[in-house]
């Protein structure tokens, strides 16, 4: 890291108060007199809690260094929780960037400054897959070496594992807390394996012995299932308010979810996504669904529109969720559990108050090819098919998740993986006997596509579960 000085900025101090009043966008740079007199200027913010933290790169009189600034009622006690924690990685001997300040401001805000590693990433952010297992066994062998030394993380997942020059190190000293029970660090490590996609499962043994502490095998699977669930219905409720990832407007007369990243590029489609489909590329022309491929900022997207046929259609839906609120909720059940499907980008629904009405789904649109036309009956599919299959279909019979409509026209081959596509009535079953009469519907209907006695459904009847 480059540590030449940097000529001070003498720019005005910016007050908190308007730090928690400008929400997701603060303005860049911005001033902070220290204690002892010291100016640190923000230059660039890596993380944001809108009125509530900010973090990233800051020069302290000139000098870089990552600071952490807490500006909300709670910023003094979540500050001191973060010291001490950094302070407790420390004195345990575990590798940690060194803290250089910790103390309350000004306005009652609270700031901590550590090392800023030029380059550093932190684990969330790389390919996390078992064909590369190394970087999520080295942040299993860091997490016992945490519970070791009798510390556990509060919130544990792989955005709190920092990688810089080769070395990982543990970072958000906020969650770090005391507990040296078998029962706390077997749920510790349960929350930490139930960020891990569901590929994952199978080569938990591995995972365990990086680990490298023993623990009740039976109670560690039913802490992480537990997990998995509380995370997957907090992720399922933000998808639907305004946070970071999702920019959520409810109306008296109309409710939207989109991406935010991709709110933007598609504000012209949400205005009116009716001339949007009427000017695009028509993909069917149902009397129940209208579905449309068009041009938006240089990328083909799909626009499916739900329609209501009569009076009765109209009676039926008005309390219910519309099928594309069922098709944002399963895309995202389905990105969580690391299952390819076209990324969902946005959901509008046309409402009078609580009732709703028509509604639509945006959605990238997937160029690969169906495995209706890819497939040849006479033959088994070609190797690296047959594993995805295997991977798709074995991860959807242990996740207990049927599809509904099963033709092979819903499978595309796309960029080595298989996609689904058409999710109005993906369904996550809680009752095994239910869940194996639809698995059994969904198994038939793909079987359906290709005549009984051919070499190909013979290698899928010998391959799906169930």
């Amino acid at each position: 890291m480059n540590s030449s000085p940097i000529k001070r900025d003498e720019t005005p101090a910016t007050l908190l108060a308007d730090l928690r009043q400008a929400g997701r966008e603060p303005a860049l740079p911005f001033t902070l007199i220290l204690p002892a007199g010291d100016r640190l200027e923000f230059t660039r913010l890596l993380r944001l809690l809108p009125g509530k933290r900010l973090a990233g790169l800051a020069l302290r009189n000139g000098q870089p260094v990552f600071a952490k600034l807490f500006i909300d009622a709670d910023a003094i006690r979540h500050g001191e929780r973060e010291r001490t924690g950094l302070v407790a990685l420390t004195e345990a001997g575990l590798p940690t960037p060194p803290l250089h300040f910790a103390a309350p401001i000004a306005e009652g805000g609270y700031l901590t400054l550590t090392d800023f590693l030029d380059g550093a990433t932190v684990l969330k952010e790389h390919p996390l897959t078992p064909r590369e297992p190394q970087p999520v066994l080295s942040a299993m062998r860091l997490l016992g070496r945490l519970h070791g030394a009798g510390l556990v993380q509060d919130d544990p997942h792989f955005g709190n594992f920092l990688l810089h020059g080769g070395q990982l190190l543990l970072i958000d000293g906020d969650g770090i807390r005391v507990d040296a029970s078998a029962s706390g660090q077997c749920a510790n490590l349960a929350r930490l394996l139930a960020e891990l996609e569901p590929v994952w499962d199978a080569h938990h043994p591995q995972l365990l012995q990086a680990w490298g502490r023993q623990v009740d095998a039976k109670a560690l699977e039913r802490a992480m299932t537990k997990a998995r669930q509380r995370r997957l219905r907090r992720f399922l409720a933000k998808t639907v308010r305004d946070c970071t990832q999702f920019a959520v407007h409810k109306k008296f007369h109309r409710f939207t979810a989109v991406l935010r990243s991709e709110a933007s590029n598609l504000q012209p489609l949400l205005a009116d996504p009716d001339t949007a489909i009427a000017t695009g590329q028509c993909l069917k022309n149902g009397r129940t669904c209208t579905v449309a491929a068009i041009e938006v900022s240089g990328r083909r997207v799909v626009v499916k529109r739900y329609n209501l046929k009569d009076w009765r259609h109209v009676l039926s839906r008005l309390w219910r969720p519309s099928r594309a609120w069922h098709s944002w909720l399963a895309a995202r059940r389905l990105n969580f559990y690391g299952i390819a499907t076209p990324q969902a980008l946005a959901l509008i629904e046309e409402r009078r108050g609580a009732l709703r009405g028509r509604a639509f789904f945006i959605a990238e649109h997937c160029p690969g090819s169906n495995l209706l036309a890819l497939l040849d009956p006479a033959r088994e599919p070609e190797p690296a098919i047959q594993y995805a299959l295997r991977e798709l279909f074995q991860t959807l019979y242990r996740l207990r998740l049927t599809h509904g409509d099963l033709k092979a026209s819903n499978l595309l081959w796309y960029a080595g993986q298989i996609v689904l596509i058409d999710l109005d009535a993906l369904t996550e079953h809680r009752s095994l006997s239910k869940f194996n009469r639809a698995w059994q519907r969904d198994r038939e209907r793909l079987l359906r596509n290709w005549p009984s006695q051919s070499v190909l459904v013979e290698w899928l009847q010998s391959t799906l579960p169930g």
